[in-house]
């Protein structure tokens, strides 16, 4: 019988442990483009408009990775990329995200509100389905395609 380590946190406190567990902004990025856009690689988290350097987001997927919020296979159709996606944990951060976004469009200015946080708010429990259906069904084609960060989902 395999067991896990007892993972050593600051303090019993849940915010604590969820912060503990995704470390700073470029996981929380990550795991957006994964909830919103679908399955990516390496190449496509580089050209997003946030800017993650090549060292932070390695750093980030080998953590998001040993955390159990996603996964990473080869890519069917290119065996040199590796496809990354989430895990039903990670997709579990989805609500926290919208209501993040939420949160921010009430307190800042200038900012949109994109077509998933507009669904999530019309029907939060088929929003979610839809999501879970889109996200953790196998698929033949690894990739959304390059570019289409947070458009994949319910347009």
């Amino acid at each position: 019988m395999v067991h896990k380590k007892a993972v050593q946190r600051r303090s019993t406190c849940p915010i604590n442990a969820s912060l503990e567990l995704l470390g700073d902004r470029w996981s929380l990025l990550i795991i957006r483009d994964l909830v919103f856009a679908g399955p990516r690689n390496y190449n496509d988290f580089l050209s997003d408009e946030e800017g993650i350097a090549t060292n932070i987001l390695a750093t980030r997927l080998t953590s998001l990775q040993a955390s159990g919020l996603i996964t990473s296979d080869r890519d069917p159709e290119d065996g040199r990329k590796v496809v990354y996606r989430l895990t039903a944990k990670g997709l579990d951060l989805a609500p926290a995200l919208l209501e993040l976004g939420r949160w921010a469009l009430k307190h800042e200015s200038g900012l949109q509100r994109p077509d998933p946080l507009r669904h999530w708010e019309a029907d939060r429990d088929g929003f979610l389905a839809q999501l879970r259906k889109e996200r953790l069904t196998p698929r033949s084609t690894a990739l959304t395609g390059s570019g289409s960060a947070r458009r994949s989902v319910v347009k």
